[in-house]
């Protein structure tokens, strides 16, 4: 007997208004945020490490969100359509690609333990500060994508504000 799916359709609405629930844990999270994108990276490197750990996690809403937001920063159509598959284009920087295989590696950190190849290509293209944030930046995502995942948050109704 097959498992009956779980998961949401197009057309389910979101489990709960997690951010009405307890807006003060959504304030919390918004401060990470801020502070994130407020921390020196630059945004475009910061949009390309969200949706990226976006797509692994198979978080629309994040997705949606963060494709509009790099967008509207002046990031390229063709940059977006290739980053599921960034090793097999030409389109990173070294910066770029060493921060985007150091968000895989922290994303899938149960299966991959952060290794140690991944952390020294990073370390050579990021400075210790830089470094830590962009760890920060890859856990803050990581975080907003099991809240948005979990509530079942509906993909669309973001607009880029900056």
């Amino acid at each position: 007997m097959a498992k009956e799916s779980t998961s949401p359709t197009v057309s389910e609405p979101a489990r709960m208004d997690i951010i009405r629930a307890v807006p003060e844990l959504y304030r919390a999270m918004a401060a990470l945020s801020r502070t994130v994108a407020e921390s020196g990276l630059e945004r475009p490197l910061l949009e390309l490490v969200r949706i990226r750990a976006s797509q692994i996690n198979g978080c629309a809403f994040c997705i949606d969100m963060h494709t509009a937001d790099a967008r509207e920063a002046g990031e390229t159509e063709q940059r977006i359509y290739g980053l599921s598959a960034w090793r097999e284009t030409p389109f990173f920087t070294a910066r770029e690609r060493a921060a985007l295989a150091l968000t895989e590696a922290v994303t899938l950190v149960a299966d991959t333990r952060v290794p140690d190849d991944v952390y020294e290509k990073a370390a050579k293209e990021f400075d210790e500060q830089e470094l830590a944030k962009l760890i920060w930046a890859i856990s803050e995502i990581n975080s907003w994508n099991r809240v948005t995942i979990s509530a079942r948050m509906v993909p669309g109704s973001h607009r880029p504000s900056r």
